[in-house]
């Protein structure tokens, strides 16, 4: 089953940036510079941060559906990139060397499948997730920390 991986739009984070450090903290974020290489994963370039990169933890809703699976958790997102938009089947690189976390959701936004994988090995099972008429959509997840990375769709 074919897919299609989906990076965040940089437009609505890009305001942040711009405020004082005060007005940040009432949107639930902070500045940071990136210190290591990985460590610091964007999720509007799906790319890691380069070392003296600046960018914003935010909290961020990433499962906003009706349903208990409601969700928020905190994401990085470099200042000035552009949005990744990967090929069909395409995986961006910076999965490739992670633990990822697979949540298959259904129209009503109830998990209907999960699973752990390498990031070697997300090709399949996102094919697999992907090819249950269930499936809506798939969230990826970084495994260890638990934050949402991007979501999958049939292509």
């Amino acid at each position: 089953m074919s897919f299609q991986i989906s990076a965040l739009g940089h437009e609505q984070f890009a305001p942040l940036f711009r405020l004082p450090d005060d007005e940040l903290a009432g949107h639930f974020a902070v500045r940071r510079t990136a210190t290591t290489k990985p460590g610091f994963p964007c999720r509007v370039s799906l790319a890691d941060a380069d070392i003296g990169d600046r960018l914003i933890l935010v909290n961020y809703a990433h499962q906003d559906a009706a349903s208990p699976y409601r969700a928020s958790h905190a994401i990085f997102v470099r200042e000035g990139v552009e949005q990744a938009r990967p090929a069909v089947d395409e995986v961006p690189e910076l999965f490739r060397s992670r633990m990822l976390s697979l949540r298959a959701f259904d129209n009503d936004g109830m998990i209907v499948t999960a699973d752990l994988c390498d990031g070697k090995q997300l090709e399949t099972l996102l094919g697999t997730q992907l090819a249950s008429r269930a499936v809506a959509y798939v969230h990826i997840h970084y495994a260890k920390p638990g934050c949402y990375a991007a979501r999958a769709d049939r292509a």
